[in-house]
C-alpha cells in the first residue's frame, strides 16, 4: 500500500489518471498532455503500474494504458473500513 499512496502523492501521476479516467490512451498520447519529456512521463506510468493504478498492453508498436480501478476500489473499501 505504501506503493500506492507513493504513487498517489504526486500531481503529474494524479493527472495521468484523470486522463485515462476518460478512455485509455497511448504513452504518446499521455506525454502530448504535458509539457515535460517523456522519459519523465515514462518513469511516472512505471510507478503508476507498480502500484497497480494502471496496466498497459502492447498493441503493435504502441504501449495502451487503462486506469485500473479495482484498486482504487479495495482502498476506498479500506478508508471505509478505517472509519468505522
Amino acid at each position: 500500500m505504501n506503493t500506492l499512496f507513493k504513487a498517489l502523492n504526486d500531481e503529474t501521476r494524479r493527472e495521468i489518471l484523470n486522463l485515462l479516467k476518460e478512455k485509455d490512451l497511448t504513452a504518446g498520447e499521455i506525454a502530448a498532455a504535458f509539457d515535460i519529456s517523456k522519459p519523465s512521463i515514462s518513469h511516472h506510468l512505471d510507478l503508476l503500474k507498480q502500484a497497480n493504478l494502471v496496466s498497459s498492453i502492447k498493441k503493435g508498436q504502441y504501449v495502451v494504458y487503462s486506469l485500473n480501478t479495482t484498486i482504487l476500489e479495495e482502498v476506498m473499501q479500506w478508508i471505509m473500513h478505517l472509519k468505522n
